[in-house]
């Protein structure tokens, strides 16, 4: 076994870059409502191959906003349920339809496929431009299902810090818990992308901030497959992911972790 991937225990999926919301938070910068969608058979085949010969706790899907492409979520996490893979986890802002038969029929889709840990992000950064009510018909058309729902709010600083875009977050966050949804830990937003663009005025210039997200690339516990099937400097378009980390070293890595 390649020593570099030897703890491997995690595979994400970003869906699509495409979404719908404009976030100024946004670490991957701006966001076109339409882009491309990561081949959900090519994706369920990846878990499939992964899974059978690394020891896979957890799938993730996000984005962008995944349910724009919502059977390539489909795909990839009745893949993980049939290899009994036991988080199964998909992050959404929640706005993808107003339709409320849609909605519901979605939802549905997502509990067939085996999804049981949501994680919506819900704030003030999302709610610039995306209607709650949307959002909250969602939360409420899986609440029906045996799925894991929290809030996941983005806080500017830190949870505690008092500043504009944190005291909004705290009031959607209340509009939730009135529903009964409560709260994941959330994420700390890192300067970069729109967050430095919009937000730069909140952080130290001259302060090198860590990315949480990012993976020691000589300690791979985590791969992270693109919309175009890129992960670690191969394509799962083109080839198994298991040829790709077969031959994975640190100093060939041209894809962000």
């Amino acid at each position: 076994m390649n020593e570099y991937v030897k703890n491997l225990n995690r595979m994400e999926f970003v869906v699509t870059y495409a979404c719908t919301g404009r976030c100024k938070h946004c670490s991957e910068g701006s966001h076109s409502s339409s882009g491309i969608c990561l081949d959900g058979k090519t994706a369920a085949r990846a878990v499939c191959e992964l899974a059978g010969q690394f020891p896979v706790t957890s799938v993730m899907t996000f984005g962008g906003e995944p349910l724009l492409c919502p059977e390539t979520v489909y795909d990839i996490h009745k893949a993980a349920m049939e290899m009994g893979i036991p988080k199964r986890q998909l992050i959404t802002n929640g706005f993808f339809s107003r339709d409320s038969t849609a909605i519901k029929n979605t939802t549905w889709k997502l509990a067939q496929a085996g999804v049981n840990d949501i994680l919506l992000s819900v704030d003030a950064f999302h709610q610039e431009t995306i209607p709650l009510e949307p959002v909250k018909a969602f939360a409420q058309a899986v609440s029906v299902y045996d799925i894991r729902v929290r809030v996941h709010p983005a806080w500017v600083g830190s949870r505690r810090e008092v500043n504009p875009y944190n005291i909004r977050t705290a009031k959607i966050l209340v509009e939730f818990e009135r529903m009964g949804f409560l709260q994941s830990e959330g994420n700390i937003v890192v300067p970069k992308g729109n967050a430095l663009k919009y937000l730069g005025d909140y952080y130290d210039a001259n302060q090198a901030y860590a990315d949480p997200y990012e993976e020691d690339p000589r300690d791979i516990r985590t791969v992270c497959i693109d919309p175009d099937g890129s992960v670690l400097g191969g394509s799962i378009n083109r080839e198994s992911i298991l040829e790709i980390l077969k031959r994975y070293v640190p100093g060939d890595m041209t894809d962000t972790i």
